[in-house]
């Protein structure tokens, strides 16, 4: 008794059956999804439209701390904070010595302004990617432009070997005008000095 199999089909086998699971049993050398798909896709969706404001955000926040500004007005509040908290009543002090409460708020600056400055350095290498491509195709343009034109001008040069130029004109013809003055005074008949 053998079982027919209609054509373009196998029969299942158990090997099959092995090599399914396996696929959909995660791998070890690949980084697990934490995220459930469902919830993935509804956090992607919310946050496409605000990356671009948020690296935009991260570009001019990156920009003001790498200024003087940002030093003078950050010294002047560590300042202010600390003058305050060592120099008023201790009923008035909000931070007291050793200002635990001023390192835990430069500590929370710090850990914000840190993958903001990355953000804006990723953007920018982006954009620098981006001119480098369009300048390496531009410098390939220009490349393929010279080559072409530099087989012009041979192509050129070459035909003008073939040319003929007004002194090699000048020169065939004065050859010829002599040639032919040759040739009338060989054709008449000299007169004889006895006449």
């Amino acid at each position: 008794m053998s079982s027919v199999v209609p054509e373009g089909r196998r029969p299942e086998r158990k090997a099959d059956k092995k090599v399914e699971e396996r696929s959909r049993t995660p791998r070890l050398d690949l980084p697990r999804e934490l995220r459930s798909p469902v919830l993935g896709r509804i956090l992607d969706r919310a946050t496409a439209p605000d990356q671009d404001r948020l690296g935009r955000f991260a570009e001019r926040f990156a920009r003001f701390l790498g200024t003087a500004r940002f030093l003078i007005y950050m010294t002047l509040f560590v300042v202010v904070w600390m003058g305050w908290n060592y120099a008023v009543p201790e009923d008035l002090r909000f931070d007291d010595y050793p200002f635990i409460f001023l390192t835990l708020i430069l500590s929370l600056q710090a850990s914000y302004a840190a993958p903001l400055i990355l953000l804006a350095q990723n953007r920018q290498e982006l954009r620098d990617r981006v001119v480098t491509e369009q300048d390496r195709q531009a410098n390939a343009r220009g490349h393929a432009d010279m080559e072409f034109l530099a087989r012009e001008v041979a192509s050129l040069r070459m035909a003008l070997g073939e040319v003929a130029t007004r002194d090699f004109l000048r020169s065939e013809l004065r050859d010829l005008l002599d040639e032919l003055e040759e040739r009338r005074r060989t054709d008449q008949p000299e007169a004889d000095p006895a006449e």
